[in-house]
Parts: structure tokens; C-alpha cells; sequence
């Protein structure tokens, strides 16, 4: 069975800094896109981040400059460091990525979602 846990999350002043880290595990064969998304009380779940398995990444416009994503093929994890915090970017941080796994003798492909981390800015 695949897991996603998120860890890093926290109550950090305005203009702050967090990293947050997801690490994967279980039999996992392959791992394909990763990415980080935030949701709010009564708002869509946004994406904030993405990284493919070449390293290419895309940010949501109100993050770019301040957050970067990055991961580590050979820990199965993805990190996002937060930079230059604002109270907007207070949210639950849900790690998910596609992972491919070897069952019953074929590969299959799941979109897999942690069960996020709480990121709290304010002074």
C-alpha cells in the first residue's frame, strides 16, 4: 500500500520562511509528476506546485518567486521551501503525486493525495 505524509507545516510570521516534505512509501515501482496543492474553509483546492520526473516545474502565479518546489527520486520525496510568507498562503498543504506500482503481476498508474499539513502565517 502507497503512502503520502507530509511533514514541516507550522504558525510562522508574516514574510517567514517553512519547508514542507512529503515522502512516499510502499512498493512503489516508478514516480511520475509530484506536486503540492493548498486548500482553504470553503474554497477549490488550488495547485500551488509541480515537478515532473525531469525536474520540470510550474508554479501558481501568486507563489512564483517565493516558493520552489524540488524532489529527491532516490527518498521518494518532494519539498516545497516557502519564502517570503503571506497570511494569504495560510492553508492546508496537500502533497499528491502519480505513482506507479507493480501488482498482480502489472504495472499500474494512481494519483495519490497525502492528507496535507497545516501552514498557519500570522503575526
Amino acid at each position: 500500500q502507497v503512502q503520502l505524509v507530509e511533514s514541516g507545516g507550522g504558525l510562522v510570521q508574516p514574510g517567514g520562511s517553512l519547508r514542507l516534505s512529503c515522502a512516499a512509501s510502499g512498493r512503489i515501482f516508478s514516480i511520475d509528476a509530484m506536486a503540492w496543492y493548498r486548500q482553504t474553509p470553503g474554497q477549490e483546492r488550488e495547485r500551488v506546485a509541480s515537478i515532473t520526473g525531469g525536474n520540470s516545474t510550474d508554479y501558481a502565479d501568486s507563489v512564483k518567486g517565493r516558493f520552489t518546489i524540488s524532489r529527491d527520486n532516490a527518498k521518494n520525496t518532494v519539498d516545497l521551501q516557502m519564502d517570503s510568507l503571506k497570511p494569504e498562503d495560510t492553508a492546508a498543504y496537500v502533497c499528491n503525486a502519480v505513482i506507479t506500482v507493480f501488482a498482480a503481476g502489472n504495472l499500474r498508474s494512481t494519483n495519490y493525495w497525502g492528507r496535507g499539513t497545516q501552514v498557519t502565517v500570522s503575526s
